[in-house]
């Protein structure tokens, strides 16, 4: 059979990734060359992905007075942050490893809102020095720690408290942050009192108020929900004379794994900024801090099947990638897209895709139908965010290299992982 008689699927992440002349392709190089090069598993991004990402924000923003703010947890490796800062992109931090990370690839730090529920003193106190364009704050005791690490440093830490306003964003509870009883910020009905009690502290300059209320959201309802109360809640600030000189908005829009409908980039902010029009607050700057919308669709992660075994109830397809390399099928029951790089024109079968690791629950995919032979190779859809970045080294497995491609070029932006590496610094007793 000729690969004209097979009916390619079309991925995801397309036109970045494409089937040509029968195999998968990232831009112009192809898949097959870079496992022959480089090995499996491998984690493959789209610099020209990337770039429309941010591109689809920066277009629909225009001239309004809008920082993006990457939300780099999904995805923080130096080359996908320097892309990024080359844009202009600002950087939204959860930790001080983070920030060393942005000013590694060049982000401006005073383009950073520095987040998190847990800052220590001496993130604080980096924060500070660095020069971070604002503190989200995300509790009292939070709040009075950052006035007291500020003020013996001789400043005022520029700050937004991040207000949960008990939206329900319709998502994985996981990744859900805006409801009563998730850990993330100050209860809406409490801020008010919350930021009386910063703009009277001596380490505090007041800037901004923050929500972000989940990830994966593929409607709208939910943000707009949650700008409705934003909104009166800075009523309610400029009643008391306190005045906000940003709206930041969070992240969170979702992304296509599978048949999710989802809400364009542009229909998100229009629809925002008409809401923050009409209640009078078009003059303030807007941050909007993207993560998943901006890497996911921009890499997967490739990985060969070892073996083929089948039970009287399921066929598991054994591959070299494991719940080390992608943790989001086991820890959120995520779907994955997967696709066979040079596709078979054979007789296809239900598969489970599992891994090695000695744990039930190293699955990446279930019940997927593929013609599959040993040794082939799959590409696991949607896995430039929360993919690497939560990669481990369980069962001693070095973590997978990461390339980029950009056109005909790819580079490797990181190497794998020896195991010699991964004890080098371990030591025994005498």
């Amino acid at each position: 059979m000729t690969s004209a008689s097979i009916a390619f699927p079309t991925p995801v992440g397309a036109p970045h990734f494409a089937y040509r002349n029968g195999t998968l392709y990232a831009e112009d190089v192809a898949i097959t060359g870079l496992v022959e090069q480089l090995g499996s598993p491998l984690y493959v991004y789209s610099r020209a992905a990337l770039r429309a990402a941010y591109e689809a924000y920066r277009s629909a923003i225009g001239t309004r007075n809008v920082l993006v703010c990457y939300g780099m947890k999904a995805n923080s490796n130096l080359a996908v942050l320097k892309e990024f800062a080359r844009m202009g992109s600002g950087f939204d931090i959860v930790s001080a490893g983070e920030l060393r990370r942005v000013l590694a690839a060049g982000g401006d730090p005073a383009k950073v809102v520095f987040s998190g529920v847990g800052k220590t003193a001496a993130e604080m106190r980096a924060g500070l020095e660095a020069g971070v364009m604002c503190f989200n704050v995300e509790s009292l005791p939070e709040l009075l720690r950052l006035s007291e690490v500020a003020h013996e440093m001789g400043q005022r830490a520029p700050v937004s408290l991040r207000v949960n306003p008990d939206v329900d964003p319709g998502t994985h509870p996981y990744i859900s942050t805006g409801l009563k009883e998730n850990k993330f910020g100050i209860a809406i009905d409490q801020a008010v009192a919350a930021y009386r009690t910063a703009a009277a502290l001596p380490g505090i300059r007041v800037v901004g108020v923050d929500y972000h209320i989940g990830s994966q959201i593929t409607e709208l309802s939910p943000f707009l929900d949650a700008l409705d109360k934003l909104l009166d809640l800075a009523d309610e600030l400029k009643a008391a004379n306190i005045h906000l000189e940003h709206l930041d908005l969070g992240g969170g829009l979702g992304i296509r794994y599978d048949k999710e409908t989802t809400v364009p980039a542009a229909t998100l902010i229009d629809a925002l900024f008409e809401r923050i029009e009409a209640r009078g607050y078009g003059d303030r700057k807007v941050v909007f801090e993207p993560g998943r919308s901006l890497a996911g669709n921009a890499g997967i992660l490739v990985t060969r099947v070892e073996y083929l075994k089948t039970t009287e109830v399921k066929n598991f397809a054994i591959v070299d990638a494991a719940m080390n390399d992608l943790i989001r099928p086991t820890l959120y029951d995520a779907y994955h897209g997967v696709l066979p790089v040079s596709p078979r024109d054979e007789a296809s079968r239900k598969w489970d895709v599992v891994g090695p690791i000695c744990e039930s629950g190293d699955w990446l995919a279930r019940d997927r139908r593929i013609a599959l032979r040993e040794g082939d190779l799959l590409a696991l859809e949607s896995a430039g965010a929360y993919g690497m970045v939560m990669a481990s080294n369980y069962n001693t497995r070095p973590r997978a290299a990461e390339v980029m491609v950009d056109g005909d070029k790819a580079y490797v932006i990181r190497p794998r992982e020896t195991v010699d590496e991964l004890f080098a610094s371990e030591s025994v007793l005498p």
